[in-house]
């Protein structure tokens, strides 16, 4: 999405954590779906390993780059979207097994954008690719 005239949305080229949380914010219970089957797919029982190996080494670089407090506002923030009494209609619709999943992959997603050039390429992938199965721009350069 690109900025119109008067000045809505976000740049096309831009991957921030406020256009994650905006756009967890209009996903639709079908976008959520999406986001549980680009879980399994991509992450799985099957790719589990290489995951936590990249979410491991995002947490580290979030620590070691003194950002521990942004990661636990977008962490609160994610939760109370998708988990708390006031959590969004598209994702109690999905609640159960495949909101889980989603949540995972939006949190994944967030770590992988918080930890940006701070992790190599492949990691950053490997955490936003379940996300981008609905967020294509996530995998944009």
């Amino acid at each position: 999405m690109g900025v119109d005239a008067e000045g809505y949305g976000f740049p096309a080229h831009k991957r921030t954590i406020a256009r994650l949380m905006e756009d967890v914010r209009i996903l639709s219970p079908a976008g959520v779906e999406r986001v549980a089957q680009g879980w399994d797919e991509h992450v799985g029982e099957s790719r589990l390993g290489a995951f936590r190996e990249a979410e491991k080494a995002a947490l580290h670089a979030i620590e070691q780059a003194d950002r521990g407090g942004a990661w636990d506002e977008v962490r609160r923030t994610l939760f109370g979207l998708t988990e708390s009494g006031a959590a969004l209609i598209s994702w109690r619709a999905e609640h159960g097994d495949m909101g889980h999943k989603a949540e995972n992959a939006a949190f994944a997603a967030a770590l992988g954008l918080l930890a940006d050039g701070q992790i190599s390429k492949q990691q950053q992938e490997t955490l936003l690719r379940p996300m981008a199965e609905a967020l294509p721009w996530l995998l944009q350069e």
